[in-house]
């Protein structure tokens, strides 16, 4: 699993200079043509990687409710998200990658419930589960890479 969190913290690093290098404006713009914005896909991976590590592990997330139904599949951006909010995420970014880590440590990932994702991919493990997150995340960088050629 070394690599695979070697990947999420890559990830994460690359996110994070998202938020640090666009204005709140541009974190909330949704260019024409798309759906979503900048801050809704950072909040989305957290969310994502919440509930294919844990909630399919059997464990309680850690983002609020509030949190998780703002940024879950199947939602979008109904409201512009304020600073106090971009820097809850920001501290998300990474408290939760090292959260996932320690808990991996503790052995606390003792169930998985098998699931199949909307793209497909059958998740038969944790070691699945974090692998396509990585994967995941990568599909939204990638979806943010195109937005910010709009702002």
């Amino acid at each position: 699993m070394e690599a695979t969190f070697k990947i999420l913290d890559t990830n994460r690093a690359i996110y994070m200079k998202f938020l640090d290098g666009y204005t709140l404006e541009q974190l909330n713009k949704i260019p024409e043509g798309f759906s979503n914005n900048l801050i809704w896909n950072i909040g989305h991976i957290i969310v994502s990687q919440q509930g294919l590590v844990y909630r399919l592990s059997g464990l309680p997330i850690n983002v609020s409710d509030e949190m998780n139904n703002k940024y879950k599949n199947g939602s979008k951006p109904e409201s512009n998200v304020t600073q106090e909010e971009v820097d809850e995420i920001k501290k998300l970014l990474f408290s939760l990658v090292e959260q996932t880590k320690q808990d991996y440590a503790a052995g606390k990932f003792q169930n998985f419930n098998e699931y199949q994702t909307q793209t497909g991919f059958h998740l038969a493990s944790l070691k699945d589960s974090m692998e396509f997150n990585n994967y995941h995340e990568g599909l939204h960088l990638g979806f943010m890479m195109n937005i910010r050629k709009f702002l």
